[in-house]
């Protein structure tokens, strides 16, 4: 029995249970989003050679023409994709059936029937592959991830600003330290991503438009006064990519690694806020909006898990560890030419698909967090041993013997009160100012520049 295709039967999540988050990737990502751009670079590539006065025996194409060109693609539907893979049946072969496809669709009108023979002039398979991922890749990044990202910093950017001045007991090795704020500490994140995304933009992204082995053999062998590597830049760029201008029959995918990799450094710091933020939440640092209607456990009523960023980092993970794959993988090809990255390219939507779920679950969990001013000041309270570090620094700067021994005598292992704290310091040999100074600090007040820096990040974003 055969199982239909539906959102519950869906095998993998992705087109499943998070088939409405990840629908919009579907025309870029999807077999149909393929085969729909290696319709857009063979009908430019057919236009661009008509419209080449170099090229004889096609062209120039009337507006009429063209029109009808564009509107193959603008009108692309399913029945089309359909078409595609009924005619893939019986050559065995992906992108021939495109070339088919589009005889057919030309053979109907009179101008374009006779030019036939110029569809998929002088290409390889890989020619249409590369720049329709390279444009899957470009379209991906900047319709959904750099979208997505920049409003998670805008959202932390919120948050740093709100709770800039807001003290925070820090925690080394999950033990207290020298206080922070809550908002310098988020703020930390946002330089950390902002850093990566300008890497993650950076990259450029790739094409090659030069026939089976790199070397225009075909393309010099029929129009030998061709300036052809002109002509392949130009192409390139017109798609709104890099031109690669040496290849073997692949582009090299070096720059898919790149893409990757830099995607793969910003998940990771996504995933470092997100175990930090949940145990903020664990601590008491941070409520979560509830939802009325929404349940926490099936026996415990009481609870709120922090789910939201439990499942950000359960895809984050799922997505580095394909992206990590293909970035070793696809800058790997035997010789001039294998298929072994064919089915592993197809999957790169799968990856961004991860990636997708994760965004979406951070900055849902990020919308709902509240911070807990009482929880927060409970335990800087419960902490005065952290004016340690300040007490044996001033004590240095005023040349008293031996002061980070004596602070570690009367704190290490101990919890002294602001009292004992206090009567320490008030025997100090210093001067009365200083003495003033330290006296008048407390882990509410001991975070150093934390409140500036918090407050500079966000400004840096609104700008």
């Amino acid at each position: 029995m055969t199982t239909p295709l539906d959102k519950l039967t869906a095998i993998s999540p992705i087109d499943g249970r998070y088939g409405d988050i990840t629908e919009d990737l579907r025309t870029i990502f999807s077999e149909y989003g393929l085969i729909r751009y290696r319709i857009l670079v063979e009908i430019q590539w057919l236009q661009d050679l008509a419209a080449h006065e170099g090229v004889a025996g096609i062209g120039p194409f009337s507006v009429a023409s063209n029109q009808f060109l564009d509107a193959i693609l603008e009108d692309f539907s399913l029945e089309d994709g359909r078409r595609i893979k009924e005619l893939e049946r019986s050559t065995n072969h992906d992108v021939k059936a495109i070339e088919y496809f589009l005889r057919e669709k030309a053979a109907a009108h009179a101008e374009l029937g006779a030019g036939t023979g110029f569809l998929h002039f002088a290409c390889t398979s890989e020619d249409i592959n590369n720049l329709s991922h390279g444009l899957m890749l470009t379209d991906a990044r900047s319709q959904y991830l750099l979208p997505r990202l920049n409003d998670i910093i805008n959202r932390l950017a919120q948050l740093t600003s709100q709770y800039a001045g807001q003290p925070m007991l820090a925690r080394t090795h999950g033990q207290a330290a020298s206080p922070t704020t809550l908002g310098k500490e988020l703020g930390v994140f946002i330089v950390r991503l902002q850093r990566q995304l300008r890497q993650f933009s950076d990259v450029h992204i790739m094409g090659k438009m030069n026939g089976a082995v790199g070397n225009y053999n075909a393309h010099l062998a029929a129009y030998p006064d061709v300036d052809w590597p002109a002509l392949s830049r130009d192409f390139v760029e017109s798609l709104g990519l890099t031109w690669s201008p040496h290849s073997t029959q692949i582009e090299s995918h070096d720059y898919m690694a790149e893409y990757f990799h830099a995607l793969m450094r910003v998940n990771t710091i996504l995933l470092d806020l997100c175990r930090d933020l949940w145990g903020y939440i664990s601590l008491g640092y941070f409520r979560q909006r509830t939802v009325a209607t929404e349940v926490g456990s099936s026996t415990m009523p009481h609870k709120v898990n922090p789910i939201d960023f439990e499942n950000a980092e359960g895809n984050l993970g799922l997505a580095n560890s394909m992206f990590g794959h293909l970035a070793e993988k696809l800058p790997v090809s035997r010789w001039q030419r294998d298929l072994s990255d064919s089915t592993v390219l197809r999957n790169m939507g799968t990856a961004i698909a991860h990636c997708q779920i994760a965004y979406r679950s951070c900055l849902k969990g990020l919308e709902r967090l509240e911070a807990d001013a009482e929880r927060l000041n409970a335990d800087l309270e419960n902490n005065w041993v952290v004016l340690a570090e300040a007490v044996q620094t001033v004590m240095r700067r005023y040349g008293v013997e031996n002061p980070y021994e004596q602070l570690k005598e009367l704190t290490r292992g101990r919890s002294p009160d602001r009292e004992t704290l206090t009567a320490f310091i008030r025997k100090l040999e210093i001067p009365p100012q200083a003495l003033e100074e330290l006296l008048a600090l407390t882990p509410f007040n001991y975070t150093g520049n934390a409140e500036q820096q918090a407050l500079d990040i966000a400004a840096s974003v609104k700008k």
